[in-house]
């Protein structure tokens, strides 16, 4: 391994499998970094980029599928890898935006580190997209952890980490790259709405 510590994100709703993937993957070097679902990935994101995200296929509140395609859309440098105990073999399942696709239970450590490196030593060549300034419209969900905005550009939506103080934000989109503008009316955690 180089000195350089790459960085893998691993997004897993299933801890057995994400604590699996952090131990193997730090035997060898890497930075981990789990999250549990498409949008805690996308929180991680804003956080800090990996060199290589590894994603699950199958999560609730957002799937590999989205969180997938938006990584490609936003972050196309970033080399992805899906794994899912849904499809079999090694061949990347069709609509899946990934560069390499494993099957669970019949990954072995050996081809993971052999597939990571291979993408980082030949890292995809993908256009970034330009960016557009569109205002929001909602807000329609919220948690203790964050609020999830409602892009207007591409109607996608996404996670902001909360909490927010009263007033004007501008964020930007996590699928479009739009500037994506809202208010919040009322202190946060009480219920309350938020409006352009």
């Amino acid at each position: 391994m180089s000195p350089f510590r790459y960085r893998i994100l691993v997004v897993d709703d299933d801890e057995g499998i994400a604590t699996m993937a952090r131990s193997i993957l730090e035997s060898q070097g890497y930075e981990v970094h789990c999250a549990v679902d498409g949008f805690d990935g996308l929180t991680k994101l804003k956080k800090s980029l990996p060199d290589v995200i590894i994603s699950d296929l199958e999560m609730p509140h957002m799937s590999g599928f989205e969180f997938l395609s938006i990584v490609r859309k936003r972050f196309p440098r970033i080399p992805t890898i899906a794994i899912s105990g849904a499809f079999s073999g090694r061949d990347i399942p069709e609509s899946v935006l990934a560069d390499a696709f494993f099957e669970k239970g019949k990954l072995s450590p050996k081809e993971l580190f052999h597939e990571i490196i291979n993408l980082l030593e030949e890292l995809p060549a993908r256009p970034c997209i330009a960016r557009r300034d569109k205002p929001a419209v909602w807000i329609p969900v919220r948690n203790a952890n964050y609020i999830a905005v409602t892009c207007p550009s591409c109607l996608r939506t996404f996670p902001v980490t909360a909490p927010l103080s009263v007033g004007a934000h501008t964020v930007e989109c996590d699928a479009c790259a739009s500037a994506v503008s809202f208010d919040i009316t009322e202190e946060f955690p009480a219920a309350s709405t938020a409006s352009q």
